[in-house]
């Protein structure tokens, strides 16, 4: 099935088409107004230098207006083999494109809204037809069969005419039109970038970059440039205050080599001010009970820093290198992996 894009916005126009697969462009004069658009031709031009295949407007309210729009169009130096002249459904409509298909051009007669005018249009050799799906809906009629009887009209008689879905609203119209098989179908930008959304796939593709990164990601490119230690020297207050700074639940205690002698936590910071007040918080460091801290080096992988915070139950690890503090991995900071 064809893949058209139904659009004036030229911004949207380029950056659908570095997609790189889709058939071509569907626009129209209510488009171009809608955008604010005065210069028809100017816009056309620019326009067939970057789709592939460009569907645009011939008007005209006899077949002799018609043929001469198009041709004139024609002149603008439009390729035949890749402009496709779109015509309302009418019996001048018919008679138009009849001549401009004798004369090597393309032709979409749409506004279709019968299997009957579906018909005319087939037995004048249009490219395409053209039913509106969506404005049908709006007005309480069945577009689904509309469709369905066009494409068993092509099928059974064996027209060479492409049946083309349009007036698209909803991703529900794309499963329509591959249900019934038309040969092709224009949509709006909004439409066509939530055709690969579904929710269970996010799900899925999250797990395998988060999968992915507890094997390849090292911890030493996870850690924050910010590396919360202090000094036994020092009083919790001085803990306090650099486990905030830095953002984290945790400071490391180290030597005067910088080497990790205990861990201090935000926990640890409420059970002392539940048992000993504000006194608590005057102690100095090493007056405490600190924890060994449970430490990584820089180089393992995310993987096993996972299965350190899963064995030990704690929620920060601290890194090590060379024996040496650099900083530490917050058990969150796992979930930040996937998007490295």
């Amino acid at each position: 099935m064809e893949l058209y894009l139904d659009s004036a916005d030229i911004n949207e126009i380029k950056e659908a088409f570095q997609l790189g697969f889709l058939t071509g462009l569907t626009t129209t004069p209510t488009f171009m107004h809608r955008h604010g658009i005065t210069d028809i031709d100017g816009t056309i031009i620019e326009l067939s230098k970057i789709v592939p295949i460009l569907q645009i407007e011939a008007l005209g309210k006899t077949a002799e207006e018609i043929v001469s729009e198009a041709k004139r169009q024609d002149a603008l130096g439009l390729d035949r083999e890749k402009t496709v002249y779109k015509i309302p459904v009418s019996l001048e409509g018919a008679k138009a494109c009849k001549q401009l298909v004798d004369e090597g051009f393309k032709v979409n007669i749409h506004l279709v809204y019968t299997i009957q005018q579906a018909y005319m249009a087939m037995a004048a050799c249009a490219t395409y037809v053209c039913p509106l799906v969506g404005r049908l809906q709006d007005q309480g009629h069945d577009a689904l069969r509309l469709v369905a009887e066009c494409v068993e009209a092509v099928n059974y008689y064996g027209y060479n005419t492409k049946i083309m879905f349009s007036s698209v609203r909803n991703v529900e119209h794309i499963k329509n039109a591959l249900n019934i098989g038309v040969h092709t179908i224009t949509v709006p930008y909004g439409i066509m970038k939530k055709l690969t959304e579904n929710h269970f796939t996010k799900i899925g593709t999250d797990q395998f970059f988060e999968h992915t990164a507890m094997m390849t990601v090292h911890v030493k490119d996870l850690i924050q440039d910010k590396n919360p230690t202090i000094t036994k020297d020092k009083k919790v207050t001085d803990c306090l205050v650099t486990m905030t700074a830095g953002g984290f639940g945790a400071v490391t205690i180290v030597d005067e080599n910088h080497s990790p002698v205990g861990i201090f936590t935000d926990g640890d910071l409420r059970r002392l001010i539940e048992s000993e007040g504000e006194a608590g918080i005057n102690k100095n460091i090493s007056e405490l009970n600190l924890k060994v801290p449970v430490s990584i080096q820089a180089h393992e992988l995310l993987y096993t820093a996972q299965a350190a915070f899963k064995d030990k139950g704690v929620d920060s690890l601290v890194v090590t290198e060379n024996g040496k503090v650099i900083g530490m991995l917050d058990v969150q900071d796992l979930m930040k992996a996937s998007n490295l």
